[in-house]
Parts: C-alpha cells; sequence; structure tokens
C-alpha cells in the first residue's frame, strides 16, 4: 500500500513521503471517503471538509480498493503525519492488523456480541476487523483525538460499516455507554501513557475507584491501567472481550491494580505473552501481553501461553494452566507462561548459598571516581571498583587484575580520623562537590554523612544483571569493589575457594536469559531475588566436581 501511495504522491502534489505532508490533507481524504462529522473538530478543521475535491477521484478510489481488500492505508498515512514521539503522548501505538485478526477469532469462540467497544480506536482497525466478524453487532468507537476518531468514521464508511456504527469523540473514563440487551465485545489497545503524562485529576480517580473496591493502586500506573479498571466499571456480567498492552503490569509493583482486576472483576480467562525479542508494535519499543476475559465468571485455572513470533499474528505453543490461587500469591507473572525448570537431585537455589546484593549508588559517578578533581586525596579514600558492565564481561570469569579499573571516593563518615594535611585535600574535593550540588542530590540527601558513599565490601562473586545475553558471573579475585552497575555475591557461610571457583564457573554457563526479567527488544535483567533462585549445585556435588 505503502509503495502504491508513493507512485500517487506526485500527482497530488501535497508533499511528504507518501504524499501527505499534514493532517489537513488527510482530513480531506476522510471527508472523500464519506466520514461524518466529529463533534470536537474546530471550524477550521471543519473547514477542511471543503478540500475532498482536490482530491483525484482515482486516488481515493484506490484507497478505498485498499479499504476493501482488508488494508488500513488510512491508518498508516495518520502514523507518517504524525511521527511516534508526537504520538506518544496519547499513547497512539497501532496494532498490526495480523494481530487484530487473531485477537478477534480467539474471542469469537465465546459467542457474537451485540456490541462491540474499542475503548482508543485510532484508526479504527479493531472496529471495522469486528464489524466484519460479527454481522449484527452494533460497533462503538471511543477516542480522544477529533482527527484519529475522523479516520475512524472514514474507515468505518468505506468499509460499508457506518450505519451500524458510531463514534464518541470522549475520553473512556467518563463516557457513557447505555445498557443494552445483549453482551459487549471490549476489544483493542488502550493507550500506553506512562504516570508522568497523566493528569493529577486523573490519577485521583484511579486510586478513588481502585480504594471503593480494595484494590491496590499506585499513581505510577500507566494510562493502560485506567482502561482496564474503566473497562471494569461499564462493563457487565455476560460482556467479554480482549485487549493488547504492554506487558509490564504482569511484574512491577504498579501492575498489581491490573493484576487485581484481571482476577477479580473483568474475569480473567488467558494471557498470552510475546517474547520480549520481538517488537509487536513496529514504531514502539514495548512488550505485548494479549489478555482474554469474561466478566461474571471466576475460573479456577487462567490459561498462560508465550509466541515466539508475531509475523502473521501470533501463534501460540501449548498453554499453561495456572490456579487462581498460586496468582494470588505472585507478584511476578510472566515467569508462569515459561516450562518449570527442576534441577536434579542435589541442587539448591542460589539464595541458599549466597546472598545477592546490588552495588552501591553513588548518586554522582563523576564526582566520585577519581579524577584530577580529587587530587592528593590519601590512597585510604580510593578504592578500585568495578563502574562498568564490560569490565565483567572482558574478565572472562575470573578478575585476576585490577589495574584497569577506576578508583571511588569512598570516605568516611567521621572526617576527624584524617591528618591535618590529609583534611585539606578532603576539604578541598568536598567544597568542589558541594559547587556541583551533589550534596542535595536524592541520594546524597538520604545518607547519614553525604560525602560517605558506603561501598560494600568486596563480594566474592561479581555478576553483571542487565544485557542482551546471560549475565557474566565473575570470581572477584582482587577483591575490587562494586557500584550498582553489577552485583555481588556473599556466601552465608564460608566456602572454600575450589567451591567458589566451580560455583562462579557453573553459573557463567548453567544461566540463561530466561531465568532473568525480559523487556522489549531483548534486553534480560536480573534483580537480586531473582538471581537468588537460580538453581546450582550444592556445595557437597561442587566439592565432588573439584575432587
Amino acid at each position: 500500500m505503502k509503495a502504491k501511495l508513493r507512485m500517487d504522491a506526485a500527482q497530488l502534489a501535497l508533499g511528504g513521503p507518501l504524499g501527505f505532508a499534514t493532517e489537513r490533507d488527510l482530513v480531506a481524504l476522510a471527508a472523500a471517503l464519506d466520514a461524518v462529522e466529529v463533534p470536537a473538530l474546530s471550524s477550521t478543521e471543519e473547514g477542511l471538509l471543503a478540500l475532498r475535491s482536490e482530491l483525484p477521484g482515482g486516488f481515493v478510489a484506490q484507497v478505498r480498493r485498499e479499504i476493501a481488500n482488508g488494508n488500513d492505508p488510512l491508518g498508516e498515512l495518520f502514523c507518517e503525519v504524525r511521527s511516534s514521539v508526537s504520538r506518544r503522548s496519547q499513547g497512539a501505538v497501532y496494532t498490526p492488523l495480523p494481530i487484530v485478526r487473531w485477537m478477534l477469532r480467539r474471542i469469537a469462540d465465546q459467542g457474537e456480541p451485540a456490541r462491540v467497544v474499542d475503548p482508543g480506536s485510532g484508526s479504527g482497525r479493531f472496529l471495522v476487523e469486528a464489524g466484519r466478524a460479527f454481522p449484527r453487532a452494533e460497533l462503538v468507537g471511543v477516542e480522544l483525538d477529533p482527527v484519529a476518531a475522523l479516520l475512524t468514521r472514514a474507515h468505518l464508511a468505506a468499509a460499508g460499516l457506518a450505519c451500524r456504527a458510531r463514534v464518541v469523540v470522549e475520553d473512556y473514563r467518563a463516557v457513557a455507554l447505555p445498557r443494552i440487551g445483549g453482551r459487549t465485545a471490549f476489544v483493542g489497545n488502550p493507550p500506553y501513557v506512562r504516570h508522568h503524562l497523566i493528569e493529577a485529576r486523573w490519577k485521583q480517580w484511579l486510586t478513588d475507584q481502585a480504594r471503593s473496591r480494595k484494590l491496590q493502586v499506585s499513581q505510577l500506573a500507566g494510562l493502560h491501567a485506567h482502561f482496564y479498571l474503566a473497562t471494569a466499571l461499564h462493563a457487565r456480567p455476560g460482556d467479554f472481550g480482549t485487549f493488547i498492552t504492554a506487558a509490564e503490569w504482569l511484574d512491577v509493583n504498579y501492575g498489581s491494580l491490573v493484576r487485581g482486576l484481571f482476577l477479580e472483576f473483568l474475569g480473567g480467562r488467558s494471557i498470552v505473552v510475546v517474547e520480549p525479542s520481538e517488537r509487536p508494535f513496529p514504531d514502539a519499543l514495548a512488550t505485548g501481553a494479549v489478555t482474554e476475559f469474561e466478566v461474571g465468571t471466576r475460573p479456577d485455572s487462567i490459561r498462560f501461553e508465550r509466541v515466539a513470533t508475531v509475523a502473521g499474528g501470533l501463534a501460540t505453543a501449548e498453554p499453561r494452566m495456572i490456579c487462581r490461587e498460586r496468582l494470588e500469591s505472585e507478584r511476578r507473572w510472566s515467569q508462569l507462561t515459561r516450562s518449570v525448570r527442576r534441577g536434579p537431585e542435589g541442587y539448591v537455589e542460589l539464595g541458599e548459598l549466597c546472598r545477592v546484593h546490588r552495588g552501591q549508588v553513588t548518586g554522582a559517578n563523576k564526582v566520585w571516581t577519581e579524577g584530577p578533581h580529587s587530587a592528593k586525596l590519601p590512597d585510604s579514600v580510593l578504592f578500585r571498583t568495578v563502574t562498568r558492565a564490560r569490565e565483567l564481561f572482558q574478565a572472562d570469569g575470573r578478575l585476576a587484575s585490577d589495574s584497569m579499573l577506576r578508583r571511588i571516593v569512598d570516605l568516611p563518615e567521621d572526617l576527624s580520623v584524617f591528618s591535618a594535611s590529609e583534611r585539606k585535600a578532603i576539604d578541598r574535593f568536598l567544597a568542589a562537590a558541594r559547587q556541583q550540588g551533589v550534596h542535595l542530590g536524592y541520594i546524597a540527601s538520604k545518607r547519614r554523612a553525604w560525602w560517605s558513599v558506603g561501598l560494600r565490601t568486596p563480594a566474592p562473586i561479581l555478576a553483571t544483571y542487565m544485557a542482551r545475553r546471560p549475565p557474566a558471573f565473575v570470581r572477584n579475585v582482587v577483591n575490587a569493589r562494586h557500584i550498582n552497575i553489577a552485583h555481588g555475591l556473599y556466601p552465608r557461610e564460608p566456602l572454600a575457594e575450589a567451591v567458589l571457583e566451580r560455583l562462579t564457573k557453573y553459573l557463567a554457563t548453567g544461566t540463561s536469559t530466561q531465568d532473568g526479567r525480559t523487556y522489549a527488544g531483548g534486553l534480560t535483567k536480573f534483580e537480586p531475588r531473582e538471581m537468588e533462585r537460580l538453581l546450582v549445585p550444592s556445595p557437597g556435588l561442587l566439592m565432588q566436581q573439584t575432587s
């Protein structure tokens, strides 16, 4: 479709990569496709409807044919006119059509609804596909952006569905959905907007509505959490639906609201997680999770599935059935989509052998890292420290030299222990740090003495915790310190040197990215408690392997 539109760009003389320079041209095309008036359009934008006569009839007919063939040229053009950056504030990320169709095929098994509601219709992809899948259903689109709402109306009109559709230009959280005699299906991709872009009044709305239902709530929740809650408020027993959102709510603390809604108020039936190495949304670096629900039901078990590819839609692997009681007790759900790993006899969790601690946060690495500004400080306050993850990757399992490591300034809380000459150098260093406002920083302000970083004691084993590969585990022979780019593994009881060496080697070869928390683009992170859950041979087995 894009290639065909480019061929017509010269004829249109409207500019832009697809022949559309501004939203003015896009509104003209929507008008030519018989989109009805959207009340929220300004008088200036209403005047653009007269531009329909400027578009070549052949071009409009071509767009109609593309829509009849199941494509969404209006959505493609909108994503060209408005860049992904400009759409980010409203969370306008469009779902690929193969995934839209896959989602609708799945919920069609629950019967035909009397009404389909899309909470954020965008260019109308979900509504048009729902109209084709459910030929008797009323179609309702809710869209806050008047231009996108106009495109939804144009898309529905060109698809021959306008006679049973309406598009409301309003916030989904405030829209009134009249009761109907039959069931409503809620489908779509709720907008993804981070909490700092959400108005205070809506954060308060979220808090009030959630607490009234005795649900945990955090004002750090993104806009998709608001839409899940609004759906629970709009829905009636028997209603059902499917949403695709970023998958972060499965694991993060502020996702507890969505998890609670899914279990208790929406009647969650299944969750399909897209492998984080995939990109379900082409113009956004975001993970994906598809939920399916039926309001008023309370299944004993929830179906969890995982998909490795989004090309041509979603093809799920063998599902796992997870009992409700376990979901109610678990704080992280994404790992439940993976098969359970069971270690051989004699294996234990790493946490039984070692405590895992992230390195200290300095609050201002440039200041606390040795340099000209720290000249003449006594060596006793300068510590060789792992400050970059690549230092561990390059160590190849054994940090045997600290010559390439930088030194971190770590002053004690009591500065009276230094000699007069040492104190003079320290005071000069602290005065320079004050000039940069280091003492006012969040981290420094939380310390008992703002100048004392408080590096942890050397850990026998160091590990990276965030990369697009498994962690690097390194035997810390030189007793280097580490800051918060690495984890330190501290044995709960003294371990023989041979056991430490063997444990390090086992972790380096036996740890998979599947053991951690994977984000969009394949970036995997191991929080300390996640690393402690790794299965490792017991000290007895490790000793046998070294003998």
